[in-house]
């Protein structure tokens, strides 16, 4: 694989939610792009690639942040690349959803994405260079009956990254969002294979995406060639939403 920043500079990069799924995808294409690449969650993962380095990162505890950031600090330098992708979904229909339901998933989601990225443009100040890319979702922007808690905290993201890009756009740090459709993950996986047959049903390509193809987008995002390229919401979905609405 040649990466799209095979010309960039070596730089620290951390990845939330990075031990699996999507964000682990995005993590090794990080890391096969010459980059030092963190990847945060709440557990440890049983397994890691050899070039990947794990931290203890809880998304909503600020603490916990400030600790994750400390310690990646210290072992491998502060990160200039911040791909957040942690998040948490409690699917049910509103009359069934308690506030906790609601409050947990917002704050997780989109609270945690703030925090990550009040703590990781500090030190991307200093350097005058920073991409930090949000990992939002075309539920955000089309809706979706039974998360409308996910579907509300994917939605904020947009404003906070473009409220961001326009903050930070002046010190060399930009801010740009992925929003990706039905991804071949273990969240999807445990809809069963009819539903996902009939998600790609939906979707203009007639199948659902594979994790690599949104790491790409995102890879792209961080890249030196992305610096003319922020407060973007760029659609890796097959065509599922058409880049309207909030996502577009």
């Amino acid at each position: 694989m040649t990466p799209a920043s095979a010309n960039d500079a070596k730089r620290v990069a951390f990845v939330t939610g990075g031990s699996r799924g999507i964000g682990l995808a995005v993590a090794r294409r990080l890391a096969a792009a010459g980059h030092e690449v963190a990847v945060g969650s709440r557990t440890e993962p049983d397994q890691l690639d050899p070039g990947l380095t794990w931290f203890e990162c809880d998304v909503a505890d600020e603490d916990s942040v400030d600790r994750a950031f400390a310690a990646i600090e210290d072992k491998l330098g502060p990160p200039t690349i911040l791909v957040s992708n942690a998040g948490l979904t409690r699917d049910m229909l509103v009359l069934r959803m308690k506030d906790d339901d609601f409050t947990s998933v917002v704050d997780a989601n989109l609270a945690g994405s703030f925090r990550v990225a009040k703590r990781a443009v500090k030190p991307m100040m200093k350097a005058r260079w920073g991409r930090i890319v949000f990992v939002s979702s075309v539920v955000g922007s089309l809706g979706q009956a039974g998360q409308a808690n996910y579907a509300a905290s994917k939605a904020g993201l947009v404003g906070l990254g473009r409220s961001l890009a326009r903050e930070f756009a002046s010190r060399g740090i930009t801010v740009n969002l992925v929003a990706p459709g039905p991804i071949r993950t273990d969240m999807l996986a445990a809809l069963g294979q009819d539903a996902i047959d009939t998600m790609a049903e939906m979707v203009p390509v007639g199948r659902v995406g594979e994790p690599e193809e949104v790491a790409a987008a995102i890879e792209f995002l961080t890249s030196e060639s992305a610096g003319y390229i922020t407060g973007v919401s760029l659609a890796v979905d097959g065509g599922l939403g058409m880049g309207g609405g909030l996502g577009g």
